[in-house]
Parts: C-alpha cells; structure tokens; sequence
C-alpha cells in the first residue's frame, strides 16, 4: 500500500488531467491553424489548375485550326490506297479484337474517316465520322458517333443506320465469336465514360493510321510495300535500259 495520503493523490490526478485537457487544446488549435493553411494553399493551386485548363484549351483550338488542313489533304490522299482504313483498323492490336469478319467485309467500303474535336467555354467533345461508298450492307453515306464531355453528365449518340434487310450488324448473334463488335460498339451510347473504343480511334489511329496499315506482317502492308518496291524496281530498269541505249548510241558514233 501506498504511504501517500488520498488527498495528495487526488489532487495530483487533477493536476495531471488539467494538463492533459490544456494540451489537447493547443493541440486543437494548433491542427485546426494546420488544415486552414493547407485550404488556403489548395485553393491557390485550384486557382492555377484552373487557369491552366484554360490555356490548354486555347491551345489546342489553335493547333486543331493548324492540322485540318494537313488532315484534310492525308484525307484525300489516302482514297487512292484501297481498304486503307479497314487495314489499320485491323492491324491495330485493340480494335482487332472487336472487329469480325462480317464486320471487316462492311468496313471496306469505307473511304474515310474524321475525327473532329470541339472545345469552348460552354462544352467540349468530339465526333467519329465514317463515311462509306455504296455498299451492300447499309444506305448511309456518312456514321458518327459524337460524343458530349464538357456537361454534366457526359453522353454520346450514334448515327440511326439504315440497315439493309437481314445486314445488321449491330445485333448480337450467338455464331459471333467475339463479345462485342465494331458495330455494337458503334450504336452502344450507354455509358460514354467507358468508351476506349473511341479513344483509341481519336488518340492513336487518327493522328496517325499509317503506322498501323503498314505494320509488319500484315497483309495489307506487305502489299503496299511490294508494290512501292515493285514501282521502285520499274523506274531503276527503265533508267538502266534509258543508259544502256545511250551508251550503245555513243559507241556506234564512234565506230563510224
């Protein structure tokens, strides 16, 4: 047992206690001081976050007027290349994977592709337009899929397809191997914030197709490329047979 009187004891507890209660004061203040600084250095980066969206958006309306131009002449270009597009479609690693067979036999007649990007104080977004010769499969010239981002809730629609009779392929059939297809995905306007589709369409192959369309080993590639080295040997042998003529001519001169 304890020598110390009770009432010792007691008033020691009580001081001990009126300590611990004056530093967890201080230790409030001092936290509350704490977070109300760091709301005042996020709301200064909030600021400069904001300022930077905007610039960036300055920006990219400037240098979107400074490509068309060279997208619109790529364009036109690439309609002297047959299945151009359908070729980097399914070359590229991703879009491969929702693309089928029927699929691939429809995406041949397309003859272009856009991709136009909007931005403004209001709202922001872009649109996939597939444009199409006459076909057997549809009667649309053009499909789009548009997408709206800079609004509450982001939302996409799809060009109505005027299907000819037992050609949609926007329905999904159990002899389908793959889970969802180029055309399912085209009318697929559900949920717009998951749509890597269209992404992979406006960030990689837009801004540079050829890239896939002439990736190793494809089909398509291969005979592009044989047929610029088939060109290439054409020209080297006319200019060969051009030389030798011209060297024959010299040495009948001088044998006269």
């Amino acid at each position: 047992m304890s020598d110390e009187p009770a009432s010792k004891r007691v008033k020691y507890e009580d001081e001990t206690s009126a300590g611990i209660a004056s530093l967890n004061a201080e230790m409030s203040k001092a936290y509350e001081s704490a977070l109300k600084e760091i709301d005042s250095v996020q709301a200064e980066i909030d600021t400069l976050n904001e300022k930077a969206s905007e610039e960036i958006l300055s920006v990219e309306r400037k240098y979107n007027g400074l490509r068309k131009p060279h997208y619109e002449k790529r364009g036109q270009v690439v309609t002297k290349i047959p299945n151009f597009w359908v070729a980097a479609f399914v070359n590229h690693p991703t879009l491969s994977t929702i693309i089928s067979e029927e699929d691939e036999e429809c995406l041949r007649y397309i003859n272009k592709v856009e991709v136009t990007e909007e931005y403004d104080e209001t709202k922001s977004g872009y649109k996939l337009s597939f444009h199409f010769e006459k076909n057997p499969y549809h009667d649309n010239e053009v499909i789009s899929k548009e997408f709206f981002i800079g609004i509450q809730e982001p939302v996409s629609q799809t060009t109505e397809i005027k299907w000819k009779p037992n050609k949609d392929l926007s329905i999904h059939t159990p002899k389908t191997e793959l889970n969802r297809t180029f055309f399912e995905w085209l009318v697929d306007n559900e949920d717009p914030t998951t749509d890597d589709i269209a992404e992979i369409i406006k960030d990689d192959v837009w801004p540079n197709p050829l890239q896939y369309f002439l990736t190793p080993g494809s089909e398509a590639g291969s005979d592009f490329e044989d047929e610029v080295e088939s060109g290439g040997d054409e020209a080297e042998g006319e200019e060969k047979s051009e030389d030798d003529e011209t060297e024959g001519g010299h040495a009948e001169e001088g044998d006269k």
